[in-house]
């Protein structure tokens, strides 16, 4: 089994508990405005690699994993190649490795669940990225409808698997006191989330679009002042 790998960051800080191996699949159905990685999007990129060749990668650091660090799948899409990581999860996993899994959940389908069963159950932690609550302004943001993503959401609830939410705040999109309410309204409905996160948005990978020779979507839009960012991070608490 081969999967297809974008990139590596081996001392993350910032993608779950402790310190953490990060692993970038290659390839994404969805085209938000403010992603920093367009060069993550193309399913025909990225270099090809056995889930015992990663393992071998992120074994080298376990040692750094003491403080409760360990392993997270991004994207790109992770669940777009599920086959992969869970074989992946399943290898680390069996040396006491923590897993997390950083998805937008779009590609769930509530008919076929068995299909991430087997990466599910050896994942500890699930990173879901909710875009927005609003199914249509989800669309107008990503280019799809979050029905699946909130479905997902309400299966990791049913089976009890532990969820941060990650939530990216934008001004003028995401930053709307009426839709941080609802967002809240649904997290709480859950039952299994231990942690929101209120990411916000940034123009970092501006430069990236510029080199692909794409427009930039949120060109003008800058970054939201400490105090929305504050509101919403009140809004959002877990408690």
């Amino acid at each position: 089994m081969k999967g297809k790998i974008h990139s590596f960051e081996t001392f993350g800080t910032v993608d779950g508990p402790g310190i953490r191996f990060v692993v970038f699949m290659q390839g994404c159905p969805m085209r938000c405005k403010y992603c920093h990685n367009p060069d993550t999007w193309p399913f025909s990129g990225g270099t090809e690699y056995s889930p015992e060749e990663v393992a071998v990668r992120v074994l080298k650091y376990r040692n750094y994993f003491a403080e409760g660090g360990g392993i997270t799948v991004s994207g790109g899409e992770p669940m777009a190649q599920s086959l992969f990581v869970g074989e992946l999860f399943s290898i680390l996993k069996s040396k006491g490795i923590h897993t997390a899994l950083d998805t937008s959940g779009v590609m769930f389908e509530a008919d076929d669940v068995h299909v991430f069963d087997g990466l599910l159950s050896v994942t500890d932690l699930v990173l879901l990225d909710i875009k927005h609550i609003d199914d249509a302004e989800h669309k107008k943001l990503t280019g799809r409808s979050n029905k699946n993503i909130l479905a997902f959401a309400r299966y990791l609830a049913e089976i009890s698997k532990p969820v941060w939410i990650r939530h990216v705040l934008v001004p003028g999109i995401t930053d709307d006191d009426a839709c941080l309410k609802r967002l809240k309204s649904f997290i709480d409905s859950l039952g299994n989330v231990q942690k929101v996160e209120v990411l916000p948005y940034h123009t970092m990978g501006r430069v990236k679009y510029q080199k692909l020779g794409i427009d930039y979507p949120l060109e003008g839009v800058q970054p939201p002042s400490a105090e929305r960012v504050k509101n919403a991070k009140e809004i959002l608490s877990v408690r």
